[in-house]
């Protein structure tokens, strides 16, 4: 086990009080000597002391930290945010902890409650699932932590949120498809238990609805969230044999796993097939053809939940927002 060096092993090295040691590695130069604070600081380097800064802190009573709970790693969507939002935080003097809960309300759990121990000052979270750990958010507020939910909505709680209108967007996409002439369209949907798998589900539904094409359940199957469940989720529906003229994907990953799938058995897209999907990043725009998708504006996402979070951080008792994105269609090259 390593053994940290401490104020007291540099006092006892140098046979002074750890008070002097103290104030010395403080930089208090009105009560330490120079000849002093030299010895002390060059003895401290030799032993190799490291300042613990949460102990600091802790008796500062403000950690400077925040943590950021984000339920997967799989799409880009996540890390965007973490860079974009530890920029943020750097800025204004904060540093961050980050945890992933791999889409299990108890590893969730566990992390909130871990992030309550290291006495952070604020928590960034995109849950799990849309009611599961609600009086455990509940709770954690209560105890002075405030909590932004950002990407996926949680109902029936008094907290900043910031996300898109996922079923605004699911259903201008699914609109366009249906314009340029798809009928017989596959919806790779997310998991029904979080906010926005159900919003755009419900999207894709309106939409056929509006123009009075027939909703088959049989057309609806579970994308999951990376390339490899998505490409196994399309081959299932293959397996039925139906016919199909596009895919409308839940993320960005599967619906890239299910392209390539399509590619291999040789449909042309989008003669044959036509893709898109909600989430797209910059590697919608690196592969062939090039993906038409609803882009969330992550980086003004993570820029707005960091600074209204700062806000409650500042002012316990101010208003708790609730903002709502607009998502960006940009057509290419994978629809007509």
């Amino acid at each position: 086990m390593m053994k940290y060096v401490t104020i007291i092993d540099i006092a006892k090295a140098l046979g002074i009080s750890k008070s002097t040691v103290s104030r010395a590695l403080s930089g208090d130069t009105h009560n330490v000597k120079p000849e002093t604070m030299k010895l002390i600081c060059e003895t401290a380097d030799r032993m190799g002391y490291r300042r613990n800064e949460m102990a600091v802190n802790l008796r500062r009573q403000s950690t400077r930290n925040i943590g950021i709970v984000i339920p997967e790693v799989v799409t880009s969507f996540f890390m965007n945010f973490i860079q974009q939002a530890q920029k943020e935080l750097r800025a204004c003097g904060y540093r961050t902890i980050i945890a992933v809960s791999n889409e299990d309300c108890d590893q969730e759990a566990d992390n909130i409650r871990m992030l309550e121990q290291c006495r952070v000052e604020g928590i960034l979270i995109s849950v799990c699932h849309k009611s599961r750990n609600v009086e455990l958010y509940k709770k954690v507020m209560d105890s002075g932590i405030p909590m932004l939910f950002f990407d996926r909505q949680v109902a029936g709680i008094e907290a900043p949120q910031v996300r898109i209108d996922d079923y605004i967007m699911a259903f201008f996409m699914v609109e366009a498809l249906i314009r340029s002439g798809c009928r017989k369209i596959v919806h790779l949907s997310g998991p029904e238990h979080i906010s926005n798998g159900y919003d755009r589900h419900r999207g894709y539904r309106d939409a056929l609805e509006k123009f009075g094409v027939p909703y088959d359940k049989r057309y609806v199957i579970r994308g999951g969230l990376s390339a490899e469940e998505g490409g196994a989720a399309i081959e299932d529906f293959l397996k039925l044999g139906l016919e199909l003229d596009a895919v409308f994907g839940f993320t960005e990953t599967s619906t890239l796993g299910a392209k390539s799938v399509l590619q291999k058995l040789r449909y042309r897209i989008p003669d044959d097939v036509a893709v898109c999907c909600i989430s797209g990043t910059a590697l919608c725009t690196l592969v062939h053809p090039t993906i038409t998708a609803v882009e969330q504006p992550v980086l003004e996402m993570a820029s707005l939940s960091c600074k209204l979070l700062l806000h409650q951080i500042a002012q316990p008792t101010a208003p708790k927002e609730c903002v709502i994105l607009r998502g960006n269609m940009t057509l290419r090259e994978s629809t007509r």
